[in-house]
C-alpha cells in the first residue's frame, strides 16, 4: 500500500485497450506526405530523363552534367560523341546528358565565342 496513491487509482490508470486504426492514422499520413513530396517527383523526373536520353539523335544540341555545350555528331548504346568546337569532339556517356537545348543555341554560342 502506498501512502500517496491509492491502489484503486493506480489500477484505473493502467491502459486496458490497444490502440486501433486511430493509432496508425498519423504514421500513415506521414508516409503518404513523404511519398507525394519526395519519392513521386523523383521517379517522375527519372522517367522523363530516361525518355529524353532514348530520344537522342544526330544534330541535337545538348548540355552535359559537367556543363559542356555540344552538338550530337554520333551516338551508340552507351556513348555520345559531341562537337564542342570547330573540329573538336568529345565522347561522353549517354547518362551524362542533362538537357536538350533549342535548335540554334549551339550555333549562336559558337559565333559569339569567335
Amino acid at each position: 500500500m502506498s501512502l500517496f496513491i491509492s491502489d484503486a487509482m493506480a489500477a484505473a490508470a493502467a491502459p486496458t485497450a490497444q490502440p486501433g486504426i486511430e493509432g496508425m492514422l498519423f504514421p500513415l499520413a506521414i508516409l503518404a506526405f513523404f511519398y507525394f513530396l519526395f519519392l513521386r517527383p523523383q521517379a517522375k523526373k527519372a522517367k522523363e530523363k530516361k525518355q529524353m536520353i532514348s530520344a537522342l539523335n544526330k544534330g541535337v544540341e545538348v548540355v552535359t552534367s559537367g556543363g559542356i555545350l555540344g552538338k550530337v555528331v554520333d551516338l551508340d548504346d552507351n556513348f555520345v560523341r559531341l562537337e564542342v568546337g570547330d573540329n573538336t569532339f568529345i565522347q561522353v556517356q549517354r547518362q551524362s546528358i542533362e538537357t536538350l537545348l533549342p535548335k540554334g543555341t549551339y550555333k549562336a554560342v559558337t559565333k559569339k565565342g569567335s
